[in-house]
């Protein structure tokens, strides 16, 4: 069945301000490393003014993946909630000049467009603060049923279920692709959000999801377990596709009783970690809506990870597509 789109992306539609800091500063403001919180726009005024120098780039999770299928030359579209403000107007730019076509009405009041406050600490590990803003406004009115049967894959974050419309919006995507013979994805994004939802994530593992990815954390979390291995076994037994990352260890998909472990590619160098995941999730996702084998999809995340994590920024500075 052809498609408009291989990949439709539902997420919070985020602007990355990112800073270099030290241990110092995190403990000074009672953060803890490589988590993401959820913070309030008090909170997210404080610690900007106290943050050294900053870049300003549109990130959020599945923004950033969207950006990886479109540098890969893949075709995309996105939803996701903005304020019809600064930042709202950058984040709607980033996307459509790199090809994604992104819609979804702008709020016309109500909370600012959301921001991620992102501390990089000097071995790369990035600690985010997130104002969800006007993310929050994100529901079910804003999915397009036609976009969604337009797309081969709908792929949403986890990260959605900390807004209960959002929820909803996803839960009505996922019916709309289903009743189209399209296929949905959801990334668990942070094991503190699985935590948060375990129960209903593993609803959503067994029932409706087609693609599940998580990193080792994640998928321990989701289990309960205290190994990968396990966990690889627990998940094996509910998902219809699951794809594993393991950092430098690479990644394991798994489908049924097979097993596919794939290395990771090689990094020129390691200076930020922000959006490994989500790019990992763009080179996977274009690989399989192309019709590529579940090794080599793996393989194409992994590249698609690697060139993230050698400069600061969760978006591909070079083009993906040059590099397969």
């Amino acid at each position: 069945m052809k498609s408009a789109y291989h990949v439709l992306g539902i997420g919070n539609a985020i602007v990355d301000v990112l800073s270099r800091t030290d241990e110092a500063f995190l403990g000074q403001h009672g953060l803890v490393k490589g988590s993401m919180m959820l913070i309030d726009e008090e909170r997210a005024e404080s610690l900007y003014d106290a943050m050294g120098p900053a870049i300003e780039v549109s990130g959020g999770s599945c923004g950033n993946t969207m950006a990886g299928i479109a540098s890969f030359g893949g075709k995309g579209a996105y939803i996701g909630k903005v304020r019809d403000d600064q930042l709202g107007t950058v984040f709607g730019h980033d996307l459509k000049s790199i090809g994604v076509a992104f819609d979804t009405p702008k709020a016309k009041d109500g909370p600012s467009t959301a921001r991620c406050l992102i501390l990089i600490t000097p071995d790369a590990q990035r600690t985010m603060n997130t104002y969800l803003g006007a993310c929050t406004g994100l529901g079910p009115s804003d999915i397009d049923a036609a976009l969604v049967g337009a797309s081969a894959v709908t792929y949403v974050e986890g990260y959605l279920w900390d807004a209960p419309a959002a929820k909803q919006a996803v839960l009505k995507a996922f019916e709309a692709a289903h009743a189209q013979d399209r296929l949905v994805s959801i990334t668990l994004s942070d094991s503190f959000c699985v935590h948060r939802y375990r129960d209903e994530f593993r609803d959503l593992v067994r029932n409706k999801i087609d693609i599940l990815f998580g990193n080792e954390a994640e998928i321990k979390a989701l289990y309960e377990v205290e190994s990968f291995d396990e966990a690889m076994e627990a998940v094996r037994r509910e998902a219809r596709i699951a794809v594993l990352t393991r950092s430098e260890k690479g990644s394991v998909v798994v489908k049924g009783s097979e097993t596919w472990a794939v290395p990771a590619s090689p990094a020129t160098r390691i200076v930020d970690t922000t959006g490994a995941g989500d790019l990992y999730a763009a080179g996977f996702l274009f690989g399989f809506t192309h019709g590529k084998p579940l090794a080599e999809c793996a393989r194409l995340g992994g590249v698609a990870a690697a060139e993230v994590i050698s400069h600061v920024g969760a978006r591909p500075e070079q083009a993906l597509r040059e590099l397969i």
